[in-house]
């Protein structure tokens, strides 16, 4: 039987985030692409009258969290959708944008947790 201890705390999907572009500048010298790496700010609480601002600007629901604009393979680029590594779940507005992204030629995937990003982006860079 096992004991029931105090459980550690989930880092947070922001945390993650900050996690990834830690290691992103890390690695930047073995792989300089890196540096393009960047967050589309699409999430996040609003109050309705910024949201209406943001929305009327282009923000639109479920775009992933993070691009890489760099070719490699067959793809166009790579599209993240980050989520912290318990919890947090998929919409279905993120799920729609992940499957438009691949019909037009990109890679994108959604990764639970910044070390599963990480390793989809050496992978990416590898290819």
């Amino acid at each position: 039987m096992k004991a029931k201890g105090p459980s550690l705390p989930v880092a947070t999907e922001s945390e993650e985030q900050q996690a990834l572009f830690e290691w992103a500048s890390m690695q930047a010298g073995k792989y300089p692409e890196l540096r393009l790496l960047y967050h589309i700010p699409n999430g996040g609480r609003r109050g309705k009258a910024e949201a209406g601002r943001f929305k009327a600007g282009g923000v639109k629901s479920g775009v992933p969290d993070l691009c890489l604009p760099v070719a490699r393979g067959n793809y166009h680029g790579l599209y993240i959708e980050l989520k912290r590594i318990k919890g947090g779940r998929v919409e279905p507005s993120q799920e729609a944008w992940i499957v438009a992204l691949k019909e037009q030629g990109y890679y994108a995937t959604v990764c639970r947790g910044w070390v599963a990003a990480s390793r989809v982006l050496i992978w990416y860079l590898r290819q």
